[in-house]
């Protein structure tokens, strides 16, 4: 595993849609998210990801729970007063209205 600072959320939404380094692909770890440019701000419990183009997935797929969880749990790591269960995330479209709020926990359910 490399060791990536991680010093916004910004960065973390970057990293993931960067997709996993070559060693771990080969392991068969994966990257459903399709996102282009994109800015997040996080305050609390509340984190927004402002995206730049427009957004393929509907919304309750695995695609868009990579961006809701990785930015949940990078909010209660910034800010260790919050829970990262108790993120909730919105992802803002240009294109449409806003998805969510979502928490992580909606996306790990069988």
């Amino acid at each position: 595993m490399l060791d990536r600072k991680v010093e916004g959320l910004d960065t973390v939404v970057r990293l993931l849609a960067a997709g996993p380094p070559p060693a771990e692909r080969r392991d068969g770890l994966t990257n459903l998210v399709q996102l282009g440019g994109c800015t997040v701000t996080g305050r609390g419990t509340r984190v927004t990801v402002h995206l730049e183009d427009p957004y393929v997935a509907t919304g309750r797929d695995q695609g868009t729970g990579q961006p809701v969880c990785a930015p949940a749990r990078a909010q209660s790591v910034l800010d260790p007063g919050v829970g990262a269960d108790d993120v909730e995330v919105v992802l803002r479209r240009p294109d449409g209205p806003a998805l969510g709020p979502y928490r992580c926990a909606g996306f790990l359910d069988g």
